[in-house]
């Protein structure tokens, strides 16, 4: 654990191509909705759950492009436009399976919280700088570094920045592989940043340095944000600074998008979100030995 430990404080650097990659983030609303269905003369059991879900996914996108119509209110109209296009067009995946059952044995209904991912391709036309600076566009985050390389010894500073308010998770993977979380850190709990504004982390409360040093090699950092608060992961104190996160690569991403969808902020906690906003941004990274 000692040798984990140093290369998470330690073993930080960047090339320029990580910079480059930050401008636009992976964007995505994130709900909640039921689907039914009942037996037939022509639909077997497995039909009838089949289509169940298909109805529950139908509804997710549906309540995803309300809320956007509803919620984004741009001055720019194509922009509103493309964004309007790219949800209608969107990807429908199933984060998890709340509840799912047989009512009286004829019909089945489940209850799914589900990811809709707008079509990437139309995202691509999306000015990403404009939606930066505009906090009545969907939630869009950005991450960069300080330098675009670094050697041994270098401190390594990151910032974050988001058109909106947004709740961060910051993921660093190290040469050896291991998953590391940032932020939250064991000195910062509040992982709640305003929009706009551009953060350094660490910062004096995170209470440490980031230094480049052994093992050398690509590396990366994901920046996780949502208007609602994170799902949990399954982690570890690695010393007295950071967390080791014990999920595995895929299930960091699926867990931390088990958001909370009950409320955003202190101001709106007596009110239910059916939909948040979410975003996801990474920087391949690479240390090197210096001279």
């Amino acid at each position: 654990m000692q040798n984990i430990t140093r290369a998470i404080i330690f073993t930080f650097a960047t090339m320029a191509i990580g910079v480059c990659q930050s401008l636009l983030a992976d964007q995505s609303s994130i709900t909640e909705a039921d689907g039914q269905s009942c037996l037939g003369d022509d639909k077997s059991r497995k039909q009838t759950k089949d289509v169940a879900l298909q109805d529950a996914k139908r509804l997710a996108l549906e309540y995803a492009g309300s809320y956007l119509e509803s919620e984004t209110v741009v001055e720019n109209f194509q922009l509103k436009s493309d964004l309007i296009k790219a949800f209608k067009s969107a990807e429908v995946k199933v984060i998890e399976i709340l509840e799912e059952s047989w009512i009286e044995g004829d019909c089945f209904t489940i209850r799914i919280k589900a990811e809709v991912v707008p079509s990437k391709e139309v995202m691509k036309t999306v000015d990403s700088n404009q939606m930066l600076g505009d906090p009545r566009a969907p939630l869009n985050v950005k991450i960069t570094t300080d330098k675009e390389s670094y050697k041994t010894g270098d401190n390594m500073r990151i910032y974050l920045q988001g058109n909106k308010p947004f709740y961060a998770r910051l993921i660093y993977v190290d040469a050896d592989r291991n998953n590391i979380q940032i932020l939250p850190n064991q000195h910062r709990s509040d992982n709640y940043f305003a929009g706009v504004t551009i953060f350094e982390v660490p910062e004096r409360k995170d209470q440490f340095v980031m230094k480049v040093g052994a093992p050398y090699g690509k590396e990366s950092l994901t920046l996780y944000a949502s208007t609602a608060p994170l799902g949990n992961l399954s982690i570890t104190a690695a010393n007295s600074d950071v967390y080791l996160v014990q999920d595995a690569a895929p299930e960091i991403a699926r867990r931390t998008r088990g958001i909370s969808l009950t409320k955003a902020t202190e101001a709106d906690a007596k009110q239910a979100k059916a939909v948040a906003e979410f975003a996801e941004s990474t920087i391949e990274i690479t240390t090197s030995v210096g001279s």
